[in-house]
């Protein structure tokens, strides 16, 4: 089993093409080709992950936070990130970050981990994104609509939602006139042709489109395939910042602090005044401040995340409350997400938590 067995399941799940701008998940230390002899999971890759990973016969560290975010310049143990990537470097272990678009996700991402912590029912993107869909359209003859269909469908287009082997199809007349270097099984030189013809639609993940194209060409009988592809912009429900759910019912506020608390394992949260009951709950693990307007908007009660900074507490005006639990403290479920993801997926290897508390800030008490 390689490295690339499973940084290849893991994109599969949270695609590198779904992180933010900014971000550097992947593969950041080492090669795919590598045999994996264990993996540790972790939130941040720091150098005592390393040296538990060199300890524990692990080659293959699997990190929600990226530990070079930057370009490095220099590699001369100035500091924890160059430290930390020497010493993986030194000791063949490969360093691989999942971080936004493991965040992006509905299904298996951050945020969703989070949710069940807090029992949320009716989950869905707070800040859905578009741009992400793209709508494919080809004709065929209508003997082998179905043979095309399958191969859309099995490369992973008419997906929607919850339902799957979604499409359209309508019938109607193909014209044609073969040229000097035509397959002459198709007809005569210089002779226009009709055929009835089948026009297939389905919408489709871009970053399918590769494969989606191969399974089509491979399946069609034409040899010039007539298609077409439009970038939409329909919103993916799948794909976006935050998630929004619902408590099974409404509560007080004090009763929420407390259950907070508790199912998320906290030492403090700070928090907003709010006099109504709390039903509606967002969420963003990690920095989620841009997503409040998207929470108030959304007529949530409250927004669950972490790094507020003092006068953004100021912006909820009471429309909802802010609680600020930590960054770390938002994200610590993560290790346990990508074992479980892992571990049920292989078995000729070790998956391990990590025992390393991470979290850099202290509480007093």
């Amino acid at each position: 089993m390689q490295i690339g067995d499973v940084t290849n399941y893991l994109e599969s799940l949270a695609p590198l093409h779904l992180q933010e701008s900014y971000d550097n998940s992947g593969l950041i230390v080492g090669e795919k080709s590598n045999e994996i002899k264990g993996v540790l999971v972790c939130l941040d890759c720091v150098e005592a992950v390393v040296e538990e990973a060199i300890s524990k016969g692990c080659n293959l560290i699997v990190a929600h936070h990226p530990i070079v975010f930057s370009g490095i310049k220099k590699f001369n143990n100035a500091n924890y990130v160059q430290r930390t990537v020497q010493k993986a470097i030194k000791n063949d272990i490969a360093i691989y970050a999942i971080h936004t678009n493991l965040d992006n996700v509905l299904n298996n991402g951050v945020n969703e981990r989070i949710a069940k912590q807090l029992k949320l029912k009716n989950i869905r993107i707070l800040r859905p994104k578009s741009g992400e869909l793209l709508k494919l359209v080809t004709y065929a003859p209508v003997n082998v609509k179905e043979v095309i269909l399958q191969a859309l469908f099995k490369a992973g287009a008419g997906h929607i939602g919850n339902y799957s082997e979604c499409s359209f199809s309508s019938t109607g007349e193909g014209t044609y006139k073969a040229g000097e270097s035509a397959n002459p099984t198709l007809g005569n030189v210089g002779e226009r042709h009709t055929e009835k013809e089948v026009k297939i639609e389905v919408i489709l993940h871009k970053n399918l489109k590769s494969k989606v194209l191969e399974s089509l060409f491979m399946e069609h009988p034409y040899e010039e395939v007539a298609y077409e592809i439009y970038q939409t912009l329909n919103v993916n429900r799948e794909i976006g910042s935050g998630l929004i759910g619902e408590l099974a019912e409404e509560i007080d506020v004090k009763e929420f602090l407390k259950g907070l608390k508790k199912s998320m394992e906290l030492d403090v949260i700070r928090y907003t005044k709010f006099d109504k009951k709390v039903r509606t709950v967002a969420l963003c693990g990690g920095s989620g401040e841009f997503l409040l307007s998207d929470a108030i908007s959304s007529r949530a009660d409250v927004f669950i995340t972490g790094d507020f900074k003092y006068h953004q507490f100021f912006d909820a005006e009471e429309k909802l409350m802010i609680c600020d639990i930590g960054h770390y403290e938002s994200e610590k479920y993560t290790i346990d997400l990508l074992n479980d993801l892992i571990t049920e997926k292989f078995s000729k290897f070790a998956v391990l938590k990590t025992e390393v508390v991470t979290n850099p800030v202290k509480y007093f008490l």
